[in-house]
């Protein structure tokens, strides 16, 4: 007789009960991947998948709602799955998992919508730092949206597991998750009146191919050039690995040991009895390049806060949590050095910084955390989320303080980026191809999800016509690991950098046009398009609000079949009439318009291809072009530019997308 048939009843037999929260623990074999955890939220209305390890060949059961679902055995591997059968949306309830011996309890455990957020630095960015923040952390109270965010990591193979727990939704928490991740929940959350649970797998400053599998890459030849820079054997690894060492030895001598700012405890700036009353004060964590033009530097800046302690931690081991900090760190506390992170350390910006304090410089009151920073290129300072900055006892009891919001800092030595050595990197990196899908991506698999959205493209400005076939094969590689057609929704790239007086080519629009190709060729796919609501000076605008909306219009949309206008106009076809040409668009909604006195954003040319600004007007749902100086026109553009003037929407208020109608006919440049 199978021993679940007994109900449980173990006559004799001890059942070890652990909370686990998916992490394997040194008195037993079961365990689940750490996707699964008290809190989470497992997807509502589709066979859920539970899977995990055992002993081989070891009988594992799934109850939830107090009811044995389901029964299964661990392979010789010890390997095991089941299926939960589709569950309405609710709760909380309680998953239990259990063997002979063991049980693992998951607590609180809703059902609902859950969407996988994923991307680099425009997905990463917190709501911390978004615009309107401190109001839109003080009103976060959503305590059936549920955050999971999988820590950094790259893999040469695909990994079964990964690090992340599920939290819950509060003004405490929601800071340091995905603004747009957050926006486009929360707004599913009040639409669908549902659980949402999100899943944030980003990393900042990284390019699709490190997102896509191995199978995607090798199906077509264009992908050659990416494949090249991924070592396929251990010979190839070490000797790369070698060089890497040696070329790491020589950029510290250049850009490190001679450079004259690393001066450590420079003037006592460590020290608590320093006074610094006339240093400025700059909210944390934030790159300090935002804080104004004079802070666009390289070089070393120094951090202080004094954070006051309660008596019952005087004289007590502590944890001090900074985040990521971009891109070397000397770390004191009371004016005692507690750690470092410098060059030796592969992507040390994005290596989350903790270090140990001894309780003998611990004491009850102010206490003084001195933090200097060394920033080689590109953005400086604390590089992570709120909640990752916090000072905790080592015992992990009591709440911890947390540290994010305002320090004072002070420049000790800056010069020019163009004078600082670029920091060489490891072979294995998170720009290397694949190794973001194998460590962040491929763990999550076969969590049931409704969809994604996805925020990524500034890593492969440049390479728009190789994107044009990276992002959907991007996309098809993650719905065959899933093993469904699940609803892929991407922000295309914003407005950015200086606007241009003329029409002229641009790369960032070529990119724009890359993702338009994918709306139209991926089924289920959605764009929101994002050109009104960029920042000419920053590649991370602060509106993330709108950017969620739009996305979760496309959502209501594709994934759950609302009616509703969930686009701005789309390009689809063209007509020559006369001197004059006749755009017609997709997703007008209940008609066009234009934000402003008249319709700008339009260009047009003849068989030169010498485009000149157009005049432009809405008749009906269409778009009439023209130019005096073009009698013969047969080429219209709109919104081409890295920052255009662009105003075209339809009345629900959402923008039209960039176009060209000349690459279409298939008049430029060939693909490259």
């Amino acid at each position: 007789m199978r021993w679940f048939a007994l109900g449980w009843a173990f006559t004799g037999v001890v059942c070890l009960t652990l909370t686990l929260h998916g992490h394997l623990a040194a008195e037993g074999k079961l365990r689940l991947p750490s996707i699964f955890g008290d809190h989470m939220v497992l997807q509502c209305d589709m066979p859920v998948p539970v899977w995990g390890w055992a002993e081989p060949n070891e009988e594992v059961a799934v109850i939830l709602k107090g009811k044995l679902h389901r029964v299964t055995k661990a392979d010789s591997n010890g390997r095991w799955m089941v299926k939960l059968p589709p569950q309405p949306a609710g709760g909380p309830h309680e998953l239990i998992v259990r063997t002979r011996n063991e049980t693992i309890r998951f607590k609180d455990v809703l059902f609902g919508e859950v969407w996988v957020c994923s991307g680099q630095s425009n997905m990463e960015w917190p709501v911390a730092l978004a615009q309107n923040a401190q109001q839109e952390i003080a009103t976060a109270n959503f305590p059936q949206i549920r955050f999971f965010v999988v820590e950094k990591a790259t893999a040469l193979e695909p990994q079964s597991d990964c690090k992340g727990r599920w939290v819950v939704c509060s003004p405490e928490t929601v800071g340091g998750f995905s603004a747009v991740g957050y926006f486009f929940g929360r707004e599913i959350h009040q639409r669908l009146k549902v659980p949402v649970g999100l899943i944030g797998t980003y990393w900042g400053g990284t390019p699709a191919e490190s997102w896509t599998d191995l199978r995607a890459l090798e199906s077509d030849p264009d992908f050659k050039p990416i494949l090249d820079r991924l070592p396929r054997d251990p010979e190839t690894l070490k000797r790369l690995q070698e060089k890497y060492e040696q070329a790491l030895e020589e950029w510290r001598q250049k850009a490190i040991l001679k450079d004259p700012g690393n001066k450590g405890e420079a003037m006592g700036w460590a020290s608590p009895e320093f006074d610094d009353s006339d240093w400025t004060t700059m909210e944390v964590p934030r790159p300090w390049e935002r804080i104004s033009p004079e802070m666009n530097i390289d070089g070393a800046v120094w951090f202080r806060k004094v954070v006051v302690l309660p008596n019952e931690w005087a004289g007590k081991d502590l944890l001090l949590s900074l985040g990521p900090i971009d891109d070397y760190d000397t770390t004191y506390f009371n004016g005692e050095k507690i750690g470092a992170t410098g060059a030796e350390t592969p992507n040390s910006w994005t290596v989350p910084r903790q270090y140990r304090i001894p309780g003998r410089l611990v004491k009850a009151g102010a206490n003084l955390i001195a933090v200097r920073i060394f920033d080689q290129w590109g953005d400086g300072g604390f590089a992570g989320r709120p909640n990752q900055m916090r000072l905790e006892l080592a015992d992990g009891t009591g709440k911890p303080i947390l540290l994010f919001g305002e320090w004072k800092f002070k420049v000790e030595f800056a010069r020019h980026a163009s004078k600082v050595p670029r920091q060489p990197q490891p072979p294995i990196n998170n720009w290397t191809p694949t190794v973001l899908f194998n460590a962040m991506v491929a763990p999550l698999v076969p969590y049931a999800i409704r969809g994604v959205i996805w925020y990524q493209v500034e890593s492969n400005v440049g390479r728009a016509y190789q994107y044009r076939k990276l992002f959907p094969a991007l996309i098809s590689s993650w719905r065959r690991a899933w093993g469904y057609e699940f609803p892929f929704l991407f922000v295309q790239l914003a407005n950015y950098l200086e606007r241009k007086p003329e029409p002229t080519e641009s790369a960032w629009a070529e990119l724009r046009e890359a993702q338009l190709l994918t709306l139209k060729t991926v089924p289920k796919t959605g764009m929101a398009v994002a050109i009104d609501i960029g920042e000419a000076n920053d590649i991370h605008p602060r509106n993330k609000q709108d950017v969620g909306k739009r996305l979760a219009l496309a959502a209501l949309a594709i994934a759950y079949g609302q009616k509703i206008v969930y686009s701005g106009p789309i390009y689809r076809s063209m007509r020559i009439e006369g001197n004059k040409i006749r755009i017609f668009f997709d997703h007008v909604g209940s008609g066009l318009v234009a934000k402003g006195e008249k319709l700008t954003g339009f260009a047009i040319a003849g068989e030169d291809r010498k485009f000149v600004w157009a005049n432009a007007k809405i008749e009906g749902n269409t778009v009439v072009v023209w130019s005096e100086q073009v009698p013969k026109p047969v080429a219209v553009r709109y919104g081409w530019a890295d920052n255009p003037d662009c105003n075209l929407y339809n009345k629900e208020g959402l923008p039209a997308s960039p176009f060209r109608t000349d690459d279409w006919l298939g008049v430029t440049v060939k693909n490259r």
